[in-house]
């Protein structure tokens, strides 16, 4: 296998974007991509592209990339179409390191476009279902039961809102607007529009029973995710506070992110004043909804010093993919196995890792990967965060880009969002928030959920340009 290099990357700033369309978003980050690389279109030799609801949503089932890239002058060369959930992007880099390493091409791109906003705020939660098992969603649905909280996590989240009610952020929750007819009309339109797709798909009993599941503004996933944080508070004495510690430092680490979707500070009592979305989890601890596009270029050592590139040229150490198997809570986690695979690799150690982006579809997420991934022991996740470890300046800065929970979560992009942030900081060009001396950079992107883990993971380790 040859060594790969990222000689370019690109992410427009994260956000909603209703009027603008896959197309758009995907021509505003391969042109500039392109250009880092000095480029042009016909250069790319094979390219991957990443989406996961522009089906859902517009009904473009397949063939996304060639319609996707044709209006920009992108043709005639292979191209794959991804789909692996969140972890989109990242597979879709890892095809393209792929083709790469192994000699079929020299130089590949990946590309991630994805539009969640919808005007239809149901259809954007119920398009979350297809990350998992829908013909067996019925089995799923049994199992749900073991997610819901017992009465001493509702004591416990009872207090905690009492506690931290007093810190709420003046005007952070907008007043609703007076609904007219006119509203209300177009509220029931838009539910009943999602009802009978999904009675076609899952038939009437299922929807009926996802109806009870999918009240407020939150997936099921969140529950699944609180579930497994509740778990780790009682098993390892986690805290509220420290979940909120991680989300109030994400916030800052995007505010000095220019593509980030937020670029406010909170603070972390004013995390755990927000709003409750399923406990141990406030509405700051969590992926807002978002739309936006990334993308990266690589290539063989050969055409990267043809190109005289090598003085940006990122290495890739390793790129891993995997998929989830069927386990319990206590078995090996899918982060831990992965890890292991990608630091054997790339010839290294957790402790060689100066920075990580991590898949932090809440702040547990970021928790317990800092763990899976080895930056601290088993349980001690929560303990690293408090201790400033993880914050710009700590000993392992962790989604120093504000990660999933404040740069946004377009999901097909943000994989690639990812690998942007490690080759922004190799290069010594994130400005207010480099990571003084980075050397290594890891992201870890999962996607979906069968069982106990993410359906699919990618890890990728990534090295700095020789000066």
């Amino acid at each position: 296998m040859r060594d790969v290099y990222v000689i370019g990357a690109h992410t427009i700033k994260f956000g909603r974007y209703i009027n603008k369309s896959i197309k758009n978003l995907a021509a505003e980050t391969i042109v500039p991509c392109l250009k880092e690389a000095g480029l042009d279109k016909g250069d790319i030799q094979a390219l991957w592209f990443a989406n996961s609801g522009w089906g859902y949503y517009k009904g473009q089932e397949s063939i996304r990339a060639q319609c996707a890239l044709r209006p920009i002058g992108i043709e005639s060369i292979p191209m794959t179409n991804v789909e692996n959930a969140c972890a989109g992007g990242s597979t879709a880099f890892h095809h393209a390191w792929l083709g790469v390493a192994s000699g079929l091409y020299d130089i590949t791109m990946a590309v991630g476009a994805e539009k969640v906003n919808h005007p239809n705020k149901m259809k954007i939660f119920a398009g979350f279902l297809g990350g998992l098992d829908t013909e067996n969603i019925n089995k799923n649905l049994d199992t749900m039961s073991i997610f819901l909280m017992n009465d001493e996590d509702k004591k416990n989240m009872k207090e905690k809102v009492e506690q931290y009610a007093t810190f709420a952020k003046k005007g952070g929750d907008r007043k609703k607007k007076k609904q007219t007819l006119g509203d209300r009309f177009n509220e029931y339109s838009d539910m009943l529009t999602v009802y009978f797709h999904l009675k076609d798909i899952l038939g009437k009993e299922t929807v009926a029973r996802l109806r009870k599941l999918m009240g407020g503004d939150h997936s099921p996933f969140m529950d699944v995710y609180a579930f497994a944080a509740r778990q780790h508070m009682k098993k390892y004495g986690s805290t509220f506070e420290q979940l909120a510690t991680i989300a109030s430092k994400n916030h800052y680490h995007s505010s000095l992110n220019p593509n980030a979707q937020y670029n406010f500070t909170v603070t972390p009592e004013q995390v755990m004043a927000d709003r409750m979305v399923s406990w141990p989890f406030t509405r700051a601890m969590c992926a807002p909804i978002g739309d936006g596009a990334a993308s990266a270029i690589v290539c063989d050592e050969k055409t990267a010093k043809r190109l005289g590139l090598m003085s940006q040229a990122v290495k890739v150490r390793a790129s891993i993919l995997g998929s989830g198997r069927e386990r319990s809570f206590d078995d090996t986690d899918i982060g831990e196995r992965l890890g292991k695979i990608a630091y054997a690799k790339a010839g290294l150690g957790p402790k060689d890792v100066d920075f990580a982006e991590v898949h932090d579809a809440t702040a547990y997420g970021e928790l317990h990967q800092a763990e899976a991934l080895g930056f601290c022991k088993e349980g001690e996740g929560g303990r690293l965060a408090e201790s400033g470890a993880t914050r710009i300046g700590g000993r392992i800065p962790i989604n120093v880009s504000g990660g999933l929970e404040s740069r946004g979560h377009p999901i097909g992009a943000s994989g690639l969002a990812q690998i942007h942030e490690l080759v922004t900081q190799l290069r010594g060009s994130a400005g207010a928030r480099q990571v003084k001396g980075a050397k290594i950079g890891l992201a870890e992107n999962g996607g979906g959920a069968l069982g106990q883990e993410e359906a699919a993971m990618c890890i990728h380790i990534l090295e700095r340009p020789v000066k």
